[in-house]
């Protein structure tokens, strides 16, 4: 064995480090803002919205690796409906294919010591590669010669190089992973500090980089599932690839900074820089902060309630691609009501119609038909819902429309 595993020092930055830096604060900031918002939302708007976001942090996730798939490319594949074009469906598998994983994900609720644990790492890595075409388990330089192919699951077992970092050996992968796994698994850091601690790992991930291909993807859907089971239960709501891919230049050269060694004795104790770490760090609390604070301004109900009504408008001047019919201006109150509780007993979507029986009856009927609310039964509550064609008013900007 080299001395690579050394290489893995500092896992986080030391208590002077972060006592002097902004880090401790952007921490307690963060599980704050998220409980705010788990506390706004009803669970049936919250599930809506996760459900929602999938797609969103799947298109953006990939959109980091240079898959470009929009979110209703997406959602078409993940209808059934693929492109004709074999690149184009391909990209799609690889989108619904992270989407699956981020379901099982949720569907696992697994706690940190599962999250950093080598046998789950593996089992992202093969869900995801095992829901992939197989030509796209071929790894290829610039040129279209090919270097090696991925092992579902498997570490890498041949040399690679990243930009300018060579990772470790590939017969040092498994000691540096159960190193990491022993370390950010192990429960010792507690409070806000194991959100500092999340944001290293991922870094750390990076810098081992275990499997031939396949490492942003797998490294941002276990860095996903540790929020989650660091207790920001918000997290899925909200999605942290969203602001990594708004500033993908800066994600990629904050991680390459990390990856060098100590910079002399003011640099920490560590065979890596502190610095670089203690910066990426900040980086990632602070993109997460962002996203939060954005995501929480698109719920806020006084703003929401106005886009809603925008759409209702949009709807009777005939400006909603691919939606036929009007909606009486009630479908705003609606709409709105259901966000808030998450779904609706009839009686009170009834009540809130303000109209005859019959004419109630048959607008819940239309907005049931339009998408923009569910049931699952005849007797059951009404859901509030997402449909793709409510979204430009729903959520402008939240992603690409076409």
């Amino acid at each position: 064995m080299s001395d690579s595993i050394l290489n893995l020092t500092p896992f986080v930055p030391s208590d002077i480090a972060l006592q002097a830096s902004s880090l401790p604060d952007q921490a307690t900031q963060l599980n704050r803002l998220s409980a705010q918002l788990t506390g706004r939302l009803a669970k049936p708007a919250q599930a809506t919205l996760e459900r929602y976001m999938r797609v969103i942090n799947s298109y953006y996730s990939n959109l980091i690796e240079g898959n470009a798939t929009r979110p209703h490319e997406i959602r078409a594949a993940h209808s059934g409906q693929y492109s004709s074009d074999p690149a184009k469906r391909d990209l799609q598998k690889e989108s619904v294919a992270h989407m699956a994983v981020q379901q099982w994900l949720q569907n696992q609720s697994p706690d940190l010591t599962e999250v950093f644990s080598p046998s789950f790492i593996k089992q992202v890595h093969a869900r995801f590669y095992q829901q992939l075409p197989e030509s796209l388990w071929d790894v290829k330089d610039q040129q279209g010669q090919v270097l090696g192919r991925v092992v579902p699951g498997e570490w890498r077992s041949q040399p690679v190089i990243v930009g300018r970092h060579v990772p470790p050996k590939a017969n040092d992968i498994s000691a540096l992973i159960s190193s990491f796994s022993d370390t950010y698994g192990s429960g010792r850091f507690k409070g806000d500090q194991r959100l500092i601690a999340i944001m290293a790992a991922h870094h750390r991930f990076a810098w081992i980089h275990p499997f031939l291909d396949g490492n942003g993807r797998v490294g941002r859907l276990i860095t996903d599932a540790a929020l989650k089971a660091a207790g920001l239960e918000s997290y899925g709501v909200w999605c942290l690839s969203r602001g990594l891919a708004k500033r993908t230049g800066d994600y990629k050269q904050l991680l390459a900074s990390a990856d060098i060694t100590r910079q002399g004795d003011l640099d920490g104790r560590g065979q890596l820089t502190e610095k670089g770490l203690l910066i990426f760090c900040d980086y990632m609390m602070a993109t997460a902060i962002d996203q939060i604070d954005y995501i929480n301004s698109l719920l806020d109900l006084s703003e929401l309630r106005k886009r809603i009504d925008a759409y209702v408008s949009a709807r009777n001047d005939h400006r909603v691609p691919g939606i036929q019919g009007e909606l009486k201006p009630i479908a705003s109150l609606i709409l709105h009501t259901a966000f808030m509780y998450g779904e609706l007993e009839r009686s009170h979507a009834l009540e809130l119609c303000g109209m005859p029986d019959r004419s109630a009856r048959r607008l819940l009927s239309q907005l049931k038909s339009d998408g923009l609310l569910s049931d699952t039964s005849n007797r059951s509550s009404l859901r509030w819902e997402i449909p793709e064609h409510a979204e430009p008013w729903y959520f402008p900007n939240l992603a690409p429309q076409v």
